[in-house]
């Protein structure tokens, strides 16, 4: 069955913007049975055939082809008419319409196409007959299922997603007057038929407003009463031929039909061509809103803009895309996406789409595959939906007020609240300049009114000004005289467009050139020449992120650690790294001149980190050079001119638009001045230039490098619009697969590269180069990804986040099968099982177990929101691969939810991904326990006590208080007799400390512990708290309570993936051959040299320091660097242990304690004396200082042992800047003689001044210390 209708177009090869023109038109005297129904997705054949639409096709375009730049038939045509051919009756509406669209190519070059719309009388009577037949039909089917009562011609379709492509041309429903006839429907000897039709030019630039103006005139020379004064021919000949591309930073004007066209080009320096009006933009979205969704693209996330009008969608995406200058959107971009090809919404990538709605049609009603990372756009109701935590633009306040101003200037208001649309659309009619005597007639009716004429006096002189009479008045006689001026008003709105439009841009490409004013000191240039740049890309870090972002303001960072992530980012600094080869992009060349010309101004280092707003210096300026240019025409092209034609051609009838001579348009004029500069010639020139570069490659190989290099995390370029067969939708999934496949290997080795980074750092090699924030933003992209390869390929879509509705189906299924089989669904055995956990019973590994926890967690509000903590928690866990493996392993599950092509269900990528995940596993995440920090955790506790030594059980009362970076669990006390218990508690984040301790009541008041075991129940985190003292009054040190450090336990089942590089574990408790008294060290022949004392001392300080380096999210526990093993407590206990003489005398132990208590002794009965009163003030102070700090921990309730006061000490004096004051003091005193050897390290002056010298770099930091260090001293 042919088609009814088509289009043509026409297309050129010449140096001007226009490449071609279309249009479509009835298809002349088919047979009867000709009318093609244009069947999309969910088409309802309930329409009226007045409602239903029909097929187009292509009738004729000129020049048949261009060689450089080949016709795209099926794309041109989709987008011309993207919903199809529609007819009406005379009794409909039958405006011409007008809207533009945009072709990206595959290698991301882009032709725009700008496209008006008609209706035309049908002349053919078969078609007139076949319409009347399908009405009867249509009739008759109705008849009979439906009773009389309820001849509605038109029910609404399905709500599915696809009933919004059912491209029924709802938009220009008919008037109140003919519905009676529509329900009657069409009769041919009553009524005239029409049919539409498109003429479309296209265009490699954007000069959207002299296209529509050519093409609007060329209509009008058909309607027109009399003939246009030349043949059709010679205007469009002129507009292919003889009509150049204006040159860079000139202006041109060009004769149409009636009037002279006006278009301008930027030039080299300023921002690139934009002739999309973004006041339109602004005024449907408002001003935040617009800021919001400019924000969700640069993050690129998926968009997707939904409106009635085609040059709506156009208008916004354009004006988004405009605004990114200067980077660019590097994913799939269709503004108008046709009805056929609505299953481009279920690309796993990020794109930019604009959606065509329907009237009346419901957002509810919109079932999109995907949206945990979308950004809807309803243009026509002036709302948006937002990504759940997407992170604000800098300074966005300050921001939205400086482009508010800007509109304001040109009198347009920017207080775009939730007005009813009805009242939104007439101001949009008024603004468009459909009302034209509207503002004029509102003028009059205020001037004439003396009631409103006082009101406004009195308002003048109490300073009150009313704007919006004062806009219209200012507005109207701007109008008159601008009039005077000789332009008319077309002309005069276009010269405001522009000189909005580049004040608006102007405003946010200096906000860029302020967020990366130094960016070039950060950009890695290591690669010798392009060739071995190329082939190395994907393995090269081109950019220092972690020192760009430590170089930025605080309040940005959220912003930017996302940003600096992005494809258009990447490909930014690709290109910046690249000009040291090629020639610089055009962009970016515009960019660096402005950062160089900003830093000739005012010299950026003194508000490097200032976080200040600076607003936009070149306003003025930027709209004088366009004015100048509209004012003063450049050049006047060729006028359109008769053409050598046959006689009797180029004639028509009038309303009908003709089939043009293709010959005369097919070549163009050799003796034109214009010729010597034929796009042609200009191609080949450019084509040539680039071969002749890097000679150094082979051509081909070359190329693919350039493609490769540029494609690098693109996962799909731009999807064909033509060729929509099966094979080819099936390439377009395949494409999609691979590219997620190849997105989730560069995400998990960055995570890996990253955090391993920082894990060698704190084994000592080299420097840190990931910050708490990047690793949230790497883990949020993560989430993201794993979120669109579960939307791909879905049957149907439920709720908003695809993976946890795949959760939830398959934990229905399984608790399902429990409750059948009655028992427990069968676990995985917990591998987080330790040596050392003798006691500890295994956690068990649960997929639904983990979904549980998450479920009952009241903070979490939304579906997306449960899949990150899901993610989060089992990327903590290192089960992400193995849940998500099990999770697929139903995989009837997966056949009833998912499409043959998804990606989850291509058996061998699937595995590779899960590969992917596995490597995860290979390094410590919190991302769990640190983001969600108030909920509650249940924590088990176990006591190991050393069984060969004491009875494992104490008849006193003992109790435990556990401690993290996020606070303490308070004093517990645990059943007698009983070594294990479990508490809830909001989340203690890493746990630092565990205190334990006993009453010392009944006859075995003593206790030998070797550690203690705590886990987390929801993470499984298990950390070990090593004591291996005794706790009793008269054993040991006579301790009732320790503080002990903890240290996280790495699963000895640990996976061989993990097993080569394992994140190194955290500095551990101090171990028990230090703790053990010193009796028992020489016992043992355990001494330190002095060189090692001398060594560990340095090293404890040392690191001390690097913690305060850090940025404080980053720090970890200072706990464990001042009291664990190798911290400054150890090292300087090994430092008072040296030589220190142990009473043999009835193997009685000596602590450090004994020799510190009496020197504090001996200061107090010499101060009572009076003896140290000769001494320096100063030193007096210190000695009281002394006395009253070991007074208090003596004095304390709390009965901590001899080594945990003088660990105390050390702590405190640490804090509060006494350390290097107090040793003199103890140096000097005489006890030194009785308790230490001659060749202790204590009696050496210089070792000891060397040592306070150490101890003395400490100041600069501000030590604090955890409660449970300090508990009950109050200093």
């Amino acid at each position: 069955v042919s088609s009814t209708s088509a289009k043509w177009i026409f297309k050129a090869s010449f140096e001007y913007n226009k490449d071609c023109l279309g249009l479509t038109c009835p298809a002349g005297s088919h047979g009867a049975n000709l009318l093609c129904p244009c069947v999309f997705p969910g088409e309802n054949f309930e329409q009226s055939p007045l409602k239903r639409t029909f097929k187009s096709k292509v009738l004729a375009r000129y020049p048949e082809n261009v060689e450089w730049n080949p016709f795209d038939q099926d794309a041109v045509n989709m987008l011309c008419m993207p919903k199809g051919l529609s007819f009406r009756t005379q009794a409909d509406q039958r405006d011409p319409q007008y809207h533009s669209f945009i072709i990206t190519k595959e290698d991301g070059s882009r032709t725009y196409g700008f496209v008006h719309t008609f209706y035309e009388e049908v002349t053919s009577p078969q078609i007139c007959s076949a319409m009347q037949t399908l009405y009867q039909m249509h009739n008759a089917e109705h008849a009979s299922a439906n009773p009389p009562s309820s001849s509605s011609s038109s029910s609404s379709s399905s709500s599915s997603m696809d009933s919004l492509a059912s491209s029924l041309d709802e938009a220009d429903s008919p008037t109140s007057s003919s519905s009676s006839r529509r329900a009657g429907g069409y009769d041919s000897s009553r009524d005239t038929l029409y049919v539409s039709k498109a003429l479309c030019l296209i265009a490699p630039m954007p000069f959207m407003h002299a296209c529509r103006r050519f093409l609007s005139q060329l209509h009008k020379a058909v309607t027109s009463a009399t003939a246009p004064p030349l043949p059709l021919e010679s205007y469009v000949h002129n507009i292919l031929y003889e009509v150049p591309l204006p040159a860079p930073g000139r202006s041109l004007k060009f004769h149409g039909v009636y009037e002279p066209i006006i278009c301008q080009r930027p030039g080299l320096g300023e921002l690139p061509l934009a002739d999309f009006p973004l006041a339109e933009a602004f005024t449907l979205l408002g001003v935040e809103n617009l800021v919001q969704v400019f924000t969700c693209t640069l993050l690129e996330m998926q968009i997707l803009l939904y409106s009635q009008d085609y040059q709506r969608l156009m208008t916004v995406a354009e004006g988004i895309t405009t605004l990114l200058f200067p980077f660019q959107w590097q994913h799939v971009y269709v503004p108008i996406l046709p009805a056929s090809l609505l299953h481009f919404l279920d690309a796993p990538v990020p794109y930019l789409m604009g959606l065509q709605s329907k009237e009346g049609t419901d957002r509810s009603k919109l079932e999109l595959p995907q949206e945990a990372n979308l950004c809807f756009v309803d243009i026509d109701n002036h709302y948006i939906e937002l990504p759940e935590d997407f992170p604000h633009f800098p300074n966005k306040t300050e921001f939205i007020q400086e482009l508010s101003e800007v509109l304001l200037s040109f009198g347009i208001p920017t207080n775009t609240g939730r007005k009813t649309v009805a009242l939104r659309q007439l101001e949009d009619d008024g603004r468009n300049g459909n009302l034209a005597g509207e503002e004029l007639a509102v003028l009059e009716l205020l001037q004439g009114n003396a009631t409103l004429e006082r009101l406004q006096a009195l308002t003048k002189r109490t300073g009150v000004t009313v704007a919006r009479v004062d806009a219209l008045r200012a507005g109207v006689k701007a109008q008159s005289i601008e009039g005077q001026g000789g332009r008319t008003a077309a002309e005069e709105e276009e010269l405001k467009n522009a000189k909005l439009n580049v004040q608006l841009r102007e405003v946010f490409a200096s906000r860029f050139t302020t967020m990366f004013a130094d960016y070039e000191a950060f950009v890695i240039q290591s690669a010798p020449d392009l060739e071995s740049w190329l082939t190395n890309r994907e393995q090269m870090h081109n950019f220092d992120k972690a020192s760009f972002l430590s170089d930025q303001p605080e309040p940005y960072l959220p912003f930017l650690s996302h940003f600096i992530e992005t494809q258009m980012f990447a490909t930014f600094i690709d290109n910046k790294i690249m000009s040291q080869w090629e020639e610089k992009e055009p962009l970016l060349r515009v960019f660096d001149a402005r950062i160089d010309k900003a830093r000739l101004y005012n010299v950026r280092a003194p508000s490097l980190r200032s976080s200040s707003y600076q607003r936009c210096s070149i306003l003025k300026e930027s709209a004088q050079a366009i004015e100048q240019r509209l004012m003063k025409i450049d050049h006047t092209a060729i006028h359109p001119h008769l053409l050598d034609m046959k006689i009797g051609q180029g004639k028509y009838e009038q309303g009908f638009f003709p089939k043009l001579q293709a010959d005369v348009l097919n070549t163009g004029p050799t003796n034109n001045k214009w010729s010597h500069r034929t796009a042609t010639a200009q191609r080949r020139k450019d084509r040539h230039r680039q071969q002749t570069e890097h000679l150094t490659l082979d051509n081909d190989l070359k190329e693919k490098y350039m493609q490769e290099a540029r494609s690098l995390g693109k996962n799909l370029r731009q999807p064909k619009l033509s060729d929509l067969s099966p094979a080819v939708i099936a390439q377009t999934n395949w494409k999609f697969v691979e590219g997620l496949l190849k997105e989730c290997r560069m995400k998990t080795k960055r995570m890996l590269v990253e955090k391993m980074g920082r894990e060698a750092v704190e084994l000592g090699h080299g420097e840190a180069n990931i910050t708490g924030l990047e690793e949230n933003t790497l883990i949020a992209s993560l989430c993201d990804l794993l979120e669109r390869i579960w939307s791909h390929g879905l049957q149907v879509k439920q709720g908003k986040s695809a993976l946890w509705s795949h959760l939830l189906h398959y934990q229905a299924r399984e608790e399902k099968l429990e409750q059948q089989a009655e028992s427990p669904v069968s676990h995985v055995p917990e591998r987080r099982k330790s040596d050392c956990s003798i006691a500890m019973p295994s956690l068990r590994v649960s997929l639904i177990q983990d979904m549980r926890h998450i479920q009952s967690m009241s903070e979490i509000k939304t579906d997306v929101g449960r899949a990150r903590a899901w993610i989060r928690l089992s990327l903590e866990k290192k089960l992400l691969s193995q849940h998500l493996k099990q999770l697929l392993s139903r995989q009837a599950l997966t056949k009833k939810l998912y499409k043959r092509y998804a990606f989850l269900r291509c058996e061998e990528e699937k595995e590779q991904f899960l590969f992917h995940l596995l490597s995860l596993n290979a390094v410590d995440y919190f991302c769990f326990t640190s983001v969600f920090t108030t909920i509650m955790i249940p924590y088990r506790v176990v006591i190991i006590p050393i069984k060969k030594l004491s009875n494992a059980m104490t008849t006193s009362n003992p109790w435990v208080c556990v401690s993290g970076e996020l606070g303490d669990s308070g004093i517990m006390q645990i059943p007698k007799n009983v070594l294990e218990m479990t508490f809830d508690c909001q989340n203690l984040g890493k746990l630092t400390t565990v205190q334990l301790g006993h009453d010392n009541a009944g006859l075995l008041a003593k206790w030998l512990v070797d550690c203690v075991m705590v886990r987390n129940e929801i993470t499984g985190h298990t950390y070990r708290f090593p004591c291996g003292r005794w706790l009793g009054k008269g054993v040991d040190d006579g301790s009732l309570e320790r503080v002990l450090i903890g240290e996280l336990v790495v699963p000895s089942g640990e996976e061989d993936s993990g097993r080569g590089c394992r994140t190194p574990p955290l500095q551990r408790s101090p171990s028990q051959t230090r703790r053990i008294s010193i009796t028992s060290l020489s016992g043992r022949g355990y001494k330190l040299t002095s060189g090692q004392i001398q060594e560990a001392i340095g090293e404890a300080v040392n690191n001390i320091i690097k913690h305060f380096h850090k940025p404080e999210k980053e720090r970890g526990s200072l706990t464990v660097l001042l009291c664990g093993e190798n911290s400054l407590v150890a090292a300087l206990e090994q430092f008072f242990h040296h030589d220190f003489k142990s009473a043999r005398l009835f193997q009685k132990t000596v602590f450090v304690w004994d020799f510190v208590e009496k020197a504090v002794a001996y200061m107090e009965s010499a101060d009572q004396m009076g003896d140290l009163q000769e001494t320096a003030e100063p030193l007096g102070m210190t000695c009281q200082s002394l006395c009253h700090y070991v007074n208090a921990i003596n004095s304390t309730p709390r009965n901590i042992g001899k080594d945990g006061k003088f660990q105390l000490l050390v702590c405190l004096g640490a804090r509060d800047r006494l350390l290097p004051q107090w040793l003199p003091l103890l140096v000097e005193c005489p006890v030194i003689l009785r308790m230490y050897e001659d060749t202790a390290l204590l009696r050496d002056r210089t070792t000891v001044n060397a040592l306070i010298g150490v101890l003395e770099t400490l100041h600069d930091f501000p030590i604090t210390l955890e409660a449970s260090l300090v508990k009950g001293i109050d200093l």
